[in-house]
């Protein structure tokens, strides 16, 4: 069994991509109002919103328990609509050696879909896959296409 591990989820987003990829992009702190079972709260410590190179603090709910994560924002295509994030600190740290995460929004005809990547490795062969992180972003995904419906 490998240490290194990549977990994809593709989800059918109905309130727009665009709106999506605006809000992880440039207004990430807006989702605790979105989402508050899963996200307390979200911190610029470095940086620009918006910017690849800023440093990001998020507190959130997670297997019911209250955790951290700081990532800095390695990567941004604006036309293909892609966010890569990299875990600097944080609980993820504490089980995995890395861990990056990519949010990508696509448009195939009428359909939005959003797409999470959870690329990781894990300190050992014991530890499990982020499954349950991965239907967190799932969980978060529809939060905030159900609050973007609303409007």
């Amino acid at each position: 069994m490998g240490l290194l591990g990549k977990l994809t989820a593709e989800i059918e987003y109905k309130s727009g991509g665009d709106v999506f990829h605006e809000l992880f992009r440039f207004k990430p702190h807006q989702i605790s109002n979105m989402s508050p079972g899963i996200v307390q709260g979200c911190d610029l410590h470095e940086g620009e919103w918006g910017a690849v190179g800023s440093k990001i603090f998020w507190n959130y709910t997670h297997d019911g328990k209250e955790k951290v994560v700081k990532h800095e924002v390695e990567a941004i295509d604006e036309e293909k609509k892609l966010i890569a994030l990299k875990v600097l600190e944080g609980d993820a740290l504490q089980i995995y050696k890395a861990f990056k995460l990519t949010i990508h929004v696509a448009t195939n005809g009428d359909i939005d879909l959003v797409t999470w990547i959870l690329e990781y490795e894990k300190r050992n062969e014991d530890v499990e896959d982020p499954l349950t992180l991965l239907g967190l972003f799932i969980d978060l995904t529809k939060d905030i296409e159900t609050h973007h419906a609303k409007e």
